[in-house]
């Protein structure tokens, strides 16, 4: 097999799968099913064996190191991360990739897979790409079809040439000729093609040769070449990311790949792929992977089912139980901050909770409950008007920036592993069920200079707690004084 670089698309909000994915956390960084994230995930079946070169992802900044941090934890060195100064949608983003590939290698073949999809079948996938990688020989562009079990409304669709004038080509290596593709269906519609058999999902994921996707850009959607040429051209590296630049970016067409080259190509094949597939849209697909009981009950460690049927029952917080009785194709979801509550035949109408939320200013619209920052993360656990108490997880090596506040003081109290404390250039050791005080206006920095996680939990008092309130004065993660934490 010739090496393959992956890309991962890695963007996205996540809304249909609220509260559990938001804006500021999206599904694929949640361990949704699997001990691994959906992120993770992609990255391990994309990786470890012979044939692939290190990926390549594409992101934003907001998930930068949240993409570091969990390659980190599977043990994966990616070859670049690009971060989009906004979101253009796909064919920017596969654009800026096949262009930042060019300049080692135009030959080099390139897989393109969005980052929140299940396929729990690795193997299987491995086999389908060989196929798709005959294809590429000919200068074809390819992508993976799912084969239907069901007539789904949520997808596009692929219809095969299935005609007796299909390439003798195709039929060897196992790849089908490409009649056109079919936008989201009604149910109708979806069953029909269900029964007519030459219709398959359209999975998002693509395999071309570099040269051969930038043919098609500069025939089919010419007009994104020169922005996203000179985005790639005036990037920036910053900590070891790609920083696209932001001015000729912002000039790129909003748009996806489907519609800015494939539906206008001639040039593609698609491989059949039946090993399992799902890209978790919504709670119902949730459903549909998980284990259930006898009456088709999904639910996790801290949900309790009683007399249901047909429904998925979950907690996500550790303090929190979730009893369903006597419930029938229902959704519950809850956390420590938002509970979602629906049919399981109204899972696409979730992101209308997320836009009503947002309607009326809850912060629960777009904010996880637990903020992800380089060096670690952190969760509120009580509020007021005049405090706010904390759980601060700070990774082992890492550490906060030296900073100060304005508005408020802070008491720290250690209770797992060992914090390196700066106050007012005074340095010093605070270990397990030890506390420190730092005054209001104290120029401070906390540390972990051990090999575990080090946890404290944090006492803000004071006339305002917001998360603006800091004076940045160093910083090992390059952040401005716009940043948080």
């Amino acid at each position: 097999m010739r090496t393959l670089t992956p890309v991962i698309l890695c963007g996205g909000s996540g809304t249909r799968l609220w509260p559990l994915s938001r804006q500021s956390f999206p599904k694929q960084f949640a361990r949704l099913i699997d001990p691994d994230s959906l992120f993770q995930q992609t990255a391990a079946r994309l990786a470890g064996a012979s044939g692939f070169a290190r990926p390549v992802v594409v992101t934003n900044s907001d998930f930068r190191f949240l993409v570091t941090e969990q390659l980190a934890q599977i043990s994966l060195d990616p070859g670049a991360i690009l971060i989009e100064p906004e979101g253009r949608n796909t064919a920017p983003a596969v654009l800026a990739a096949a262009l930042h590939l060019h300049e080692k290698d135009p030959e080099a073949a390139m897989l393109v897979a969005p980052a929140d999809h299940r396929m729990p079948d690795t193997a299987a996938f491995h086999a389908a790409l060989a196929r798709g990688l005959q294809a590429l020989e000919r200068g074809k562009l390819v992508l993976f079809g799912i084969q239907p079990d069901r007539p789904e409304t949520g997808f596009g669709y692929l219809e095969l040439d299935t005609t007796e004038n299909t390439p003798e080509s195709s039929t060897q290596s196992g790849t089908v000729p490409l009649r056109r593709f079919v936008e989201k269906p009604d149910a109708a519609t979806a069953a029909a093609m269900l029964a007519q058999g030459n219709f398959l999902w359209n999975a998002g994921i693509f395999l071309f040769r570099v040269k051969d996707i930038l043919a098609a850009f500069e025939a089919h959607a010419p007009q994104l070449l020169a922005p996203v040429r000179a985005a790639v051209a005036d990037a920036e590296v910053d900590l070891g990311f790609l920083r696209l630049a932001p001015g000729p970016w912002a000039e790129a067409e909003d748009i996806s790949i489907d519609y800015a080259v494939m539906e206008k190509s001639p040039d593609l094949e698609v491989v059949p792929f039946d090993g399992g597939w799902s890209d978790l849209g919504g709670w119902d697909a949730i459903w549909h992977e998980m284990d259930q009981d006898e009456a088709g009950v999904a639910t996790s460690a801290g949900a309790t089912a009683i007399d249901c049927e047909n429904s998925i029952l979950r907690s996500e917080s550790e303090t929190l139980e979730l009893v369903g009785i006597g419930l029938s194709d229902i959704i519950a979801v809850a956390m420590n901050d938002a509970v979602l509550v629906a049919r399981k035949d109204r899972a696409q109408d979730v992101k209308k909770a997320v836009a009503a939320l947002k309607a009326k200013g809850a912060k629960q619209a777009s904010e996880f409950p637990m903020d992800h920052r380089p060096w670690g993360w952190f969760e509120s656990l009580a509020v007021g008007s005049r405090f706010r108490v904390k759980r601060i997880h700070v990774h082992p090596g890492a550490a906060l920036s030296l900073q100060s506040h304005v508005h408020r003081s802070e008491h720290w109290i250690v209770v797992e592993g060992t914090a390196r404390v700066t106050v007012d250039g005074v340095v010093k050791l605070v270990t397990e069920n030890e506390s420190i005080y730092v005054p209001l206006g104290a120029v401070h920095r906390m540390e972990n200079p051990g090999k575990m996680p080090m946890v404290l939990i944090e006492v803000q008092t004071g006339s305002y707690v917001g998360e603006d309130d800091i004076v940045r004065y160093e910083d090992v993660y390059a952040r401005g004084q716009g940043a948080k934490g």
